[in-house]
C-alpha cells in the first residue's frame, strides 16, 4: 500500500520582468554592430577589410550564398536598391520580411501587440531552395543575363 501523494503546489510563475526582452534586444544590437561595420569599412572600396577576403570564394572559386552580402547591405543603407540587388538579390527580398519579422518579435517581447504575416511551410521551403539556386547556381553561370549578378572578388 502506498501513501497518497500529498496535493500539488500551486504553480508559480519565477518570470523575471526582463526575461522576454533580452533576446530581441540581442538580436538589434548585433544588427547595429553588423551595420556599424558595413558603414565603418566601405566593401565596395578594393580596400582589405579586417575580417579578410571571402572564405567561400577562396576555398571554392565561385560565389557562395553569402558572396555580396555585406555589398548589398551598403548600398542598400545608401539607398540604391539597384546596386543592391545586383549584390544579393535574393538577401534584399527577404529584408523587409525579416525586418517587420524582427520588430513584431521585439514589440511582443515588450508585451506589445503586433500583427504577424505567419508565412506557410511551403513557402519558407521554396524561398530556402531557391536562395541556394539563386546563390550558388545561377550567379555562377558566365553568360547573359546571370553574369550582371556575378560578385567578384574584390580583394
Amino acid at each position: 500500500m502506498t501513501a497518497p501523494l500529498p496535493p500539488e503546489a500551486p504553480a508559480v510563475s519565477i518570470r523575471r520582468p526582463w526575461s522576454g526582452w533580452w533576446a530581441p534586444v540581442t538580436v538589434w544590437a548585433t544588427l547595429a554592430g553588423a551595420v556599424s561595420y558595413v558603414l565603418a569599412f566601405d566593401p565596395t572600396d578594393r580596400v582589405a577589410d579586417p575580417t579578410g577576403p571571402c572564405l567561400w570564394h577562396a576555398v571554392f572559386g565561385i560565389d557562395g550564398p553569402g558572396c555580396g552580402g555585406t555589398r548589398m547591405v551598403w548600398y542598400l543603407l545608401h539607398g540604391d536598391l539597384v546596386q543592391a540587388g545586383r549584390h544579393h538579390l535574393a538577401a534584399l527580398l527577404a529584408v523587409p520580411y525579416a525586418l517587420y519579422a524582427l520588430l513584431a518579435w521585439t514589440v511582443s517581447a515588450f508585451g506589445g501587440r503586433m500583427r504577424v504575416w505567419r508565412v506557410p511551410q511551403w513557402v519558407l521551403w521554396g524561398y530556402g531552395i531557391g536562395f541556394l539556386v539563386y546563390a550558388v547556381v545561377l550567379r555562377n553561370l558566365p553568360w547573359e543575363p546571370f553574369t550582371w549578378f556575378y560578385v567578384p572578388n574584390l580583394v
